[in-house]
């Protein structure tokens, strides 16, 4: 059985956003063409960010899977930490603020900015929770 490699942006128990990965299993379709079990979505967004684009420090609203599409995106830690994401490339964002907790921008969440000399095109795919 095949897999598909799940890059994903959580919060630990400790509040802070770290990086994961998981698989998700390919065992529908055919061999020529493995596909996962469908997954249900709440929408889909795309964002064009200009060179030079960075954010604060924030959490994910709702789950959501990032494509890129074009250009580089960075995404930083509160520990420093970074992982750029090139075109082709995805992570599961689901680092969302924790139950009966306040924004604290010195503990919470992550930093996004475009990378490079090409503007930042993203596809965002909302989970169904």
């Amino acid at each position: 059985m095949s897999s598909f490699k799940q890059v994903i942006l959580f919060t630990d128990q400790d509040g802070r956003a770290r990086f994961r990965e998981e698989s998700i299993a390919l065992h529908e379709g055919t061999p020529q063409a493995m596909l996962s079990a469908l997954m249900p979505s709440g929408g889909l967004q795309l964002r064009h960010s200009p060179v030079g684009f960075r954010s604060q420090f924030h959490c994910t609203g709702t789950p959501q899977w990032v494509f890129i599409l074009q250009g580089a995106m960075e995404i930083g830690l509160q520990d420093g930490s970074s992982r750029v994401f090139l075109p082709g490339e995805h992570f599961y964002s689901a680092d969302t603020l924790p139950a009966g907790a306040s924004f604290d921008a010195t503990v919470h969440g992550h930093w996004s900015r475009q990378v490079g000399g090409a503007p930042l095109v993203t596809l965002f795919a909302r989970a169904e929770i």
